[in-house]
């Protein structure tokens, strides 16, 4: 028997979601990746590959506000909040959540409900 590592396992799942899940031009996908420092959130439209709108932690106009924020939730509160108010001025309001094969738990569960509380529908 081998013993897949921990990136093999998440990439297994992802490729299982990307099955089920697709991002359309009425219905764009909000993906996510987490580093160990930083968290990186985009908005595809699958049909035409394009993305409509990302932010991250590197992000200049997020820099400097994340430094003073406390603990990884908050600042991917922040990151997620951040990417919504970017796609309602792109005039999309509703996306289609996809967690790239991470647990729906801590900091990824924390970027979708900051991206709710500032509007977005996901």
């Amino acid at each position: 028997m081998i013993n897949k590592s921990r990136i093999e396992k998440r990439l297994h799942v992802k490729r299982r979601i990307q099955k089920k899940i697709r991002g359309t031009t009425e219905m764009p996908r909000l993906t996510v990746y987490r580093s160990l420092h930083h968290i990186y959130a985009q908005i595809v439209d699958d049909s035409t590959s394009k993305t409509i709108v990302t932010a991250s932690t590197l992000s200049p106009d997020l820099r400097e506000e994340v430094k003073s924020l406390k603990g990884k939730k908050a600042v991917a509160k922040r990151v997620g909040m951040q990417v919504a108010k970017k796609a309602l001025e792109k005039n999309v309001k509703q996306v289609v959540f996809d967690r790239n094969g991470y647990l729906y738990h801590g900091v990824v569960k924390s970027l979708a409900d900051g991206a709710r509380e500032a509007g977005l529908k996901c």
